[in-house]
């Protein structure tokens, strides 16, 4: 690769810099704006120090499961270690069960700990998990069950935290196991993995040498910690920081408008490398860079505008772009609005778990077992009046949502209150592992229910037969052997049925798949229909055509992607839409004018939109719906008088 072939002036003294800092025992810190090579850098770094220590250890903690696959490819060496940060915790933590069920029970029964509390369970004996028919091991899973022992990524930070703080050996043994840590990614890491490197591994003698790479402007998950300032100094177990100032992603337009977002004093110029990404014939691509605006919120004008007048590709998923805030502002456009509804707008659920907290907040011991909805209901709202009354009622815009949807409350108030109550559904049951483009790898750890999973194996095994991989399609499925010409054609009609669904439902789809062997209906789904019954009556109803756009949304096949799920993907063309989507949280007028929204607000809606715009490789435009003068203003000192324009 022309990139492994050159390291231009810039990357050099990066990289001396580092292997100095090294050298010198100290922890490091390589900050780099978007498109700088940050990883390249990491991979430079690895296989340098692999070769100055043949027989040491090193281990890399990055984010996703789709960069640890990424690193693995650069560096392939026995004596590297690559996971997700939660991996690596658990690697180092899972055989101390003792310790771990000690803590676990410790934290249990720390008031100040909210986020790990079994219910129904005010103190938690030193015995509770030994004190079973069969003895329970602590186990790391997608899931919670605490009283299982089963702990997720959440309590797994938590009790990771509690334990390198408690139990000084560990510290030791990580460093007896690793001369090299290496954070990719740093700013998404969570503050207590932070702690724990930055803080109680240099309790001990022990040497390891911590090195971080990333950039606090693209510090957009809240649950990161964002910056390390506090930790930059030269005391013990504080960072050096090293400054990574090249681009090699963007063209000129968009690295000048990148630069005037930045907010650290990192000014970002061109790479010195002719043979980088956004370098043609060994000159800078100029780019170019649009601010958009009108009074009419309708993106399809936009979108009209810009391949009309500047030859965008909307139908081209790989190249071109739409970054919206949320998946709600996306769901109409890319035809899956009534299953997003199902999953993230159900205020009867909502109004189930407001009589659910109502019952354990007060106690009420009475027995429920036999019991609907609409039963339990009355039973709370009886005898009641005035404030009282008011908690065991719905709130206004649940009462509005029931008054729309009457048919489907008639149906909750007669279903039975023990399955109901256990009912939890959000839109990551719906929407987790959304891909970029069609060819990214998924990530490991779906949060899809098993509903959706199985519409997905029903349209991934029509796409295996399309694609002519027959043996992995006949792997996945119970089709019957194909012996004959006709057998040949009957499973072609079947996949084509399949298909063009015309206004099959899903229930329809999920029986005919089942009955053409196409997808077997399993037991995974049989309880999905017992425990989430309400759910699955609501779904099956809806036309399968429709997940099939969901479908495609979802495996990169479409234009549209949420602004947080872009992050780390690169397209020729990128159009951000800024709309907050009635997200409090953000507040895209905050990035041009000073309009009284807290710090945190503006900071966090400026390091999104800075992310969406460094996305762009080739063309960058933005759309603002009806901004104010002194955002246009702002605008057009930004962007250029030339390239702000009103859509009218």
């Amino acid at each position: 690769m022309a990139e492994e072939r050159l390291i231009n002036e810039f990357q050099k003294d990066e990289f001396l810099q580092i292997m100095e800092l090294i050298n010198s025992n100290e922890n490091f810190l390589l900050s780099g704006g978007a498109g700088s090579g940050k990883t390249y850098s990491l991979v430079q770094v690895i296989k340098q120090v692999l070769t100055s220590n043949p027989t040491v250890k090193v281990a890399c903690i990055t984010y996703t499961n789709a960069a640890v696959k990424e690193i693995e490819e650069r560096v392939n060496h026995k004596n590297l270690n690559v996971s997700t940060i939660h991996d690596f915790l658990w690697d180092n933590i899972k055989h101390f069960q003792k310790e771990l069920k000690e803590s676990l029970i410790a934290l249990f029964n720390d008031e100040d700990v909210k986020q790990l509390k079994i219910e129904d369970l005010t103190s938690v004996p030193s015995d509770y998990y030994e004190n079973r028919a069969e003895p329970v091991s602590i186990q790391y899973k997608e899931y919670l069950k605490l009283r299982d022992g089963i702990i997720s990524h959440d309590e797994l930070l938590i009790l990771s935290e509690y334990m390198f703080r408690k139990y000084w050996k560990l510290c030791d043994i990580v460093k007896d196991k690793y001369k090299f840590i290496f954070i990719d990614e740093y700013q998404d890491t969570h503050e207590e993995v932070v702690k724990i490197l930055l803080e109680y591994l240099p309790r001990t003698t022990k040497k390891c040498i911590i090195g971080f790479f990333g950039d606090a402007m693209q510090a957009i998950y809240d649950t990161g910690i964002g910056d390390i300032d506090a930790y930059k100094g030269d005391g013990k177990g504080q960072v050096k920081e090293v400054k990574k100032v090249q681009n090699r992603r963007n063209p000129r337009a968009v690295i000048t408008l990148a630069n005037r977002l930045r907010t650290d004093g990192i000014i970002q110029e061109a790479s010195g490398d002719i043979t980088a990404p956004n370098m043609v014939e060994g000159t800078l691509k100029d780019g170019s860079v649009l601010f958009l605006y009108s009074d009419n919120d309708d993106i399809s004008n936009v979108e009209h505008f810009l391949s009309e007048n500047y030859g965008w590709d909307f139908s081209c998923a790989n190249k071109t772009k739409e970054l919206n805030l949320t998946h709600n502002l996306i769901a109409d456009k890319a035809g899956f609005r009534t299953l997003m509804d199902v999953y993230d707008k159900d205020l009867i659920l909502a109004f189930k778990k407001r009589i659910k907290d109502y019952i354990k907040d007060n106690n009420i011991m009475e027995d429920f077992l036999d019991k609907t909805f609409g039963e339990v209901v009355e039973f709370l709202q009886r005898g009641k009046s005035g404030k009282e009354l008011k908690k065991v009622q719905p709130t206004p815009s649940m009462q509005q949502f029931i008054d729309a949807n009457g048919d489907l409350y008639s149906y909750a108030l007669n279903y039975d209150y023990s399955l109901l109550s256990k009912i939890h559904i959000d839109k990551d049951q719906l929407l987790d592992d959304k891909k970029q483009s069609d060819d990214d790898d998924k990530k490991k750890g779906s949060k899809r229910d098993n509903l959706i999973r199985h519409l997905f194996k029903i349209q991934r095994n029509i796409e295996l037969y399309n694609d002519k991989q027959f043996n992995e399609f006949l792997r996945r499925t119970d089709y019957p052997p194909i012996r004959t010409i006709s057998d040949k054609r009957t499973l072609k009609n079947n996949i084509e049925t399949l298909i063009n669904v015309g206004d099959k439902t899903i229930e329809e789809v999920i029986n005919d798949a089942h009955e053409m062997h196409i997808c077997l209906i399993d037991e995974k789904l049989e309880r999905f229909k017992l425990e989430k019954g309400y759910v699955y009556d609501r779904v099956k109803a809806i036309k399968y055509s429709e997940f099939q756009k969901l479908y495609e949304y979802l495996e990169g096949k479409t234009p549209f992607s949420t602004q947080h799920k872009t992050k780390g993907a690169e397209f020729d063309n990128v159009l951000v839409v800024l709309d907050n989507g009635g997200w409090n949280n953000y507040n895209f007028e905050s990035v041009f004018v000073d309009n009284g929204k807290s710090e945190n607000v503006k900071s966090r809606s400026l390091k999104i939109f800075y992310v969406c715009c460094t996305r762009a490789k080739e063309n960058l435009a933005v759309f603002y719906h009806n901004p104010s003068a002194n955002v246009i203003a702002k605008a057009i000192e930004w962007f250029g008088e030339n390239n702000v324009i009103n859509l009218r």
